[in-house]
């Protein structure tokens, strides 16, 4: 009888747990997805605007829209210990409004068919990447850091890139993050769960956003990868 008790009192806790780790990974993503439509409404809104276009694009304001976001994401690692989580928030907001801007140009070479469809097949990859991460007993951080180290690699290549203006190296960086990203996807989802598992409250909550941001990036250099290696430019 006794034992009986013991197992059910462990399943009703195993339910419990799992109900509310959904919750709160469901909190991750809807900040993760509200980030993204503030993305995708900023960079159509631009697009629809010739004159705001040419103010950005034909000037030299365009290189600092092009790094504003790489600026942002470095500065932020510097504040992630002094903010909470409404600051975190709005710095994920605002850094949204940031990469929308930057990503208007999109508009300016790729066909509006093109993108609509890569970014479903982004959406796709990104969610069998996350659902992989969410449901696997293999532990991925060495997998992970060995993946940071080649997301910063393609970072630097790609900034050297928009000087060089290399086709070649443009594929390469776009295969490879292609894999990278959707490694850091499964990488980063796994490393949630183990945010909701060793902290709590205020640390818990902050974290789940800084995580929201992660996943965001990992979204956004799926799409722009992908974009560059299969949509369909503008004649």
């Amino acid at each position: 009888m006794y034992q009986h008790e013991y197992v059910t009192n462990a399943y009703e806790q195993k339910l419990a747990y799992d109900e509310e780790l959904r919750k709160y990974m469901l909190g991750v993503y809807n900040n993760m997805t509200l980030a993204l439509a503030i993305s995708g409404l900023t960079s159509l809104g631009i697009s629809m605007n010739t004159a705001l276009m040419a103010a950005i694009w034909s000037t030299p304001l365009a290189w600092v829209v092009v790094f504003l976001p790489l600026v942002m994401s470095f500065g932020f690692m510097f504040l992630i210990e002094k903010i909470n989580t409404r600051q975190a928030q709005l710095f994920l907001y605002s850094f949204a409004v940031a990469m929308g801007v930057s990503l208007s140009s999109i508009f300016k070479v790729y066909t509006s068919a093109s993108i609509t469809n890569v970014f479903f097949i982004s959406a796709a990859t990104f969610g069998a990447a996350s659902l992989y991460g969410y449901t696997t007993k293999k532990d991925l951080t060495s997998f992970g850091s060995f993946l940071i180290m080649g997301a910063l690699g393609l970072v630097i290549a790609g900034v050297v890139n928009v000087f060089l203006q290399s086709t070649m190296l443009t594929f390469v960086i776009s295969a490879l993050g292609v894999l990278i990203f959707t490694g850091l996807t499964a990488y980063d989802t796994q490393q949630l769960k183990s945010v909701y598992d060793y902290t709590v409250g205020e640390e818990r909550e902050k974290l789940g956003v800084i995580g929201a941001l992660q996943l965001y990036l990992d979204f956004i250099n799926i799409f722009i990868s992908l974009l560059q290696l299969i949509g369909e430019k503008k004649e």
